[in-house]
């Protein structure tokens, strides 16, 4: 029996049947050319003969004496975890993210290992998809995109056990925890004179009132907005993929970062989200972005510190927005980079603290003390396989939360850059016009770039909404907003004088989702 470190028992202590605590990940297959049609059948078969898990997948939680710990579930039962379905008729993509967005609203049973993996047929054009989840207090999003590659192989000719039944090893620091309390508690005051700085630094960017850098963004400097509000267990997730060249394109021209240029994208959609229904706040919405840390250090589970940046949302230019979102995460990201690794996590629990009591009680402060997550997680830059079947999409499903209403993640493979949005469905309506959106902010920035290849259609689009789902209610904003105003400056300000937001229309008709390529 290992206990938690505090980090990981944290997602079991917020976890509610409105805020599941999982993250998942949606692949889609293409069979091998010499597979007749009981592949994915013939798959689902070969796996359940994998009765045995290794760890972690064979350790469930426990919690005693105010302490999680996990230990082996002695009674396994692969029949839970590992599900084989199919899809209603026409077996569209429209089909599967309904699916999926059902799927992931389900909490997973505590008495069992955490994870659960669903083999999916029924799609129209012959391909299957899987669908896999994870709690967040196994790993994060870098652990679980590790372990997603060791599913798979580089080469068609490979065959692989399943996951769940793979050694993923042990980090070399790994050691069995002591089964006490004062032994979580002695660990933590030993390491408390190194957390100190980051306590401290925590603490103030909480309380003072103004940061002394402009580009610099502060807890509880996030406007109140449609996302900021209580949530249910069910939910709605849409996805797009794009080729990573047209990112990098716009990078180039603009002297962006990659995860700048995900931002700029991120915030143009949301402006238009916010504007289309006339619920846009007067200042920009903050996003709160995980940092790995993986890097240094050579623990598994979650290894996570976060950072505040403004997206500018209420910015009508797009270059000035991108420009705005550039100087942000650069003030956030040359903070952290003063910080040793236990004031950044230090950091990160004073930062974050202020919104746990909204997390678990369901009441909401006046102010969040962000608006969203987003987050960029590298994938693999290979094709990969999974026992002959080519890999084709991957898209990152996650965490919505209690006045955090809509989670963005995004995920690369190959020469693709995969956003999937989730969301509670009743919060969020109409999540389908989000992906419209980002078709317009990528063509905004590119002609306002002057970039030849601007284009309208994305490279794969897999976004859903139920055909005979009712209209959904228009979103609620925890105050009535005025017209977006001009930012202020900072030290890649907006001009003096910025350019009228557009009057704000009635929502548009949604567009029926094309199948993915």
């Amino acid at each position: 029996m290992k206990a938690m470190n505090l980090q990981d028992s944290m997602f079991l202590l917020i976890e509610q049947r409105q805020q599941p605590m999982h993250v998942g990940g949606l692949s889609i297959y293409t069979p091998p050319k010499d597979a007749g049609p009981d592949y994915a059948e013939n798959l689902y078969q070969a796996w359940r003969k994998h009765l045995t898990a290794e760890k972690p997948f064979n350790q469930r939680p426990l919690q005693k004496l105010g302490v999680w710990y996990w230990e082996e579930d002695l009674d396994f039962d692969l029949d839970y975890h590992l599900r084989h379905l199919s899809l209603p008729k026409p077996g569209r993509i429209r089909e599967l993210l309904v699916m999926v967005s059902r799927l992931h609203g389900a909490l997973m049973d505590r008495s069992r290992p955490l994870w659960e993996v669903s083999l999916i047929e029924g799609l129209a054009d012959g391909r299957f998809a899987i669908y896999s989840k994870m709690h967040h207090a196994m790993v994060d999003g870098v652990t679980a995109t590790k372990m997603a590659i060791q599913q798979h192989s580089y080469s068609a000719k490979d065959i692989k056990p399943p996951i769940w039944a793979q050694e993923h090893g042990r980090p070399k620091s790994a050691k069995k925890a002591e089964t006490s309390l004062f032994s979580q508690l002695g660990e933590a005051v030993q390491g408390g004179r190194e957390m100190l700085p980051g306590i401290v630094s925590g603490l103030w960017e909480i309380v003072r009132p103004s940061s002394p850098d402009a580009a610099l963004s502060q807890p509880f400097q996030a406007p109140p907005s449609p996302f900021n509000v209580p949530i249910s267990g069910s939910r709605r997730f849409v996805a797009q993929s794009y080729e990573l060249e047209r990112l990098k394109a716009i990078g180039k021209a603009s002297g962006a970062k990659l995860n700048d240029v995900v931002m700029a994208l991120c915030s143009g959609a949301l402006r238009r989200y916010l504007q289309e229904n006339d619920v846009l706040p007067e200042t920009s919405l903050i996003a709160m972005l995980p940092v790995s840390m993986h890097g240094e250090t050579d623990k598994g589970g979650n290894q996570v510190a976060t950072i505040l940046a403004n997206l500018a949302t209420n910015e009508a230019d797009p270059i000035e927005r991108l420009q705005r979102i550039i100087a942000s995460t650069q003030a956030a990201k040359q903070r952290m980079s003063k910080m040793v690794r236990l004031e950044k996590v230090a950091h990160t629990a004073m930062m974050m603290s202020p919104m746990l009591p909204s997390v678990i009680t369901g009441h909401a402060a006046s102010h969040p003390v962000f608006n969203l997550v987003i987050s960029n997680v590298p994938g693999p830059t290979r094709d990969l396989y999974l026992n002959g079947a080519h890999l084709d999409e991957s898209y990152p499903v996650s965490i919505p939360m209690a006045y955090q209403a809509i989670n963005i993640t995004v995920t690369s493979y190959v020469d693709k850059m995969a956003f999937g949005f989730t969301a509670c469905r009743r919060a969020v309506p109409n999540m389908q016009r989000l992906v419209d959106y980002l078709d317009d902010a990528f063509v905004e920035l590119e002609k306002a770039l002057g970039l030849k290849q601007a284009r309208r259609a994305p490279a794969v689009k897999a976004a859903a909404t139920p055909a005979t789902a009712p209209k959904a209610a228009k979103p609620r904003a925890a105050r009535k907003p005025k017209a977006a105003s001009p930012a202020a400056k900072t030290p890649v300000a907006a001009p003096a004088t910025a350019p009228k937001p557009a009057k704000p229309r009635a929502p548009r008709k949604a567009r029926a989702a094309s199948p993915a390529a």
